[in-house]
């Protein structure tokens, strides 16, 4: 199934919808305090910055010949993308949730029905639910249609562990051309890895480009780099993995590399009109925010750690193992700590 069309028609879709959103937020004229030309300044450098950041991190498990160490197939990238998952796990449980809580429990919403329930929670669950089931039923549907594919072909076949076996026991065609079904996981995980990182980094980027204050700028810039570059790392790898077409491997990478700079841009632009604690774009945000931490929680714990952690190579190389636990909590603490001042 080609999921990523209809993806990115979506994606473009939600970016229309939450400009539109975000620029109706408009309540008084608010007074620009500080000097908006340097805060102007600090935004361009933040977007460029940004760009650069999530680009070469998107692009390093693609550049195996100039950096042999961290290509999929040797040991140092099952280190990196160890950190790279603790950064995603951090910026979700640390950075995102709390956002996320704060917008949906904010004294400028009516107390109900939004003071009665914890909706984050439950926009967290559910997202977390709703990315299992994307996953299995997309894995399902690739299973049905090789199996649909075999009959209609009228042949005596039958599917062994996605592979078409003819009856006397010879392989006869593999499903999709591809044997590993490792890789036909991650065609699946890069997508709705992308798809989670993507929707929180229109929510950051709005929030920077409306920023006011160089004081409110500086520490998102150097935070929004870090965790680009390792969110763009843990996708690279996957997209790597899943072995996927040129034109969608550039497709995939230019699209996470200029999302949050995009919503910057979108920032900027509403940024004379955008009140941030109107009702609308709490809701708006904490819902989002929520959602994209349910898919993050969910990719970094069951795709990008546990395959990795579970596979033999790892359990029987004991370095490896403890070299990934600590790349792991580094990652984790390093951005925990980043989140002090974002």
């Amino acid at each position: 199934m080609n999921l990523q069309k209809p993806i990115f028609i979506a994606f473009l879709l939600s970016n229309i919808i939450i400009t539109k959103v975000y620029a109706e937020c408009t309540c008084e004229p608010q007074e620009i305090p500080g000097d908006k030309n340097k805060a102007l300044k600090y935004k361009l450098i933040a977007l460029a910055s940004i760009l650069v950041s999530g680009g070469i991190g998107v692009s390093i498990p693609f550049a195996g010949k100039i950096i042999p160490a961290l290509r999929p197939e040797k040991d140092g990238f099952f280190v990196v993308k160890a950190f790279a998952a603790g950064v995603i796990l951090a910026t979700a449980f640390i950075h995102i949730l709390p956002q996320a809580f704060a917008s949906l429990t904010s004294p400028c919403l009516k107390e109900h029905p939004w003071g009665d329930f914890p909706f984050t929670g439950l926009v967290a669950m559910m997202a977390t639910i709703a990315t299992l089931l994307f996953e299995t039923s997309s894995a399902a549907y690739q299973v049905r249609a090789a199996a649909t594919k075999v009959v209609g072909n009228g042949g005596d076949e039958e599917m062994n562990d996605g592979v078409v076996v003819e009856s006397h026991g010879h392989v006869h065609v593999s499903m999709f051309g591809v044997d590993d079904p490792e890789v036909r996981r991650y065609r699946i995980v890069s997508q709705v890895l992308e798809l989670g990182i993507i929707v929180h980094s229109v929510i950051i980027g709005l929030s920077l480009g409306a920023s006011k204050t160089p004081k409110t700028i500086k520490p998102l810039l150097a935070a929004l780099s870090f965790h680009q570059f390792f969110e763009g790392l843990g996708l690279g790898g996957s997209i790597f993995q899943a072995k996927i077409k040129p034109v969608t491997v550039i497709l995939m990478g230019a699209s996470f590399a200029l999302t949050t700079p995009s919503g910057i841009v979108i920032g900027i632009l509403v940024s004379n009109t955008y009140n941030e604690n109107t009702s609308k774009a709490l809701m708006v945000q904490g819902v989002l925010n929520a959602a994209s931490a349910g898919i993050l929680i969910y990719m970094a714990l069951v795709d990008l750690l546990s395959p990795d952690f579970k596979n033999p190579r790892m359990q029987n190389n004991k370095i490896l193992l403890l070299s990934s636990n600590i790349s792991l909590f580094l990652g984790v603490g390093l951005m925990s700590l980043l989140a002090l001042w974002a």
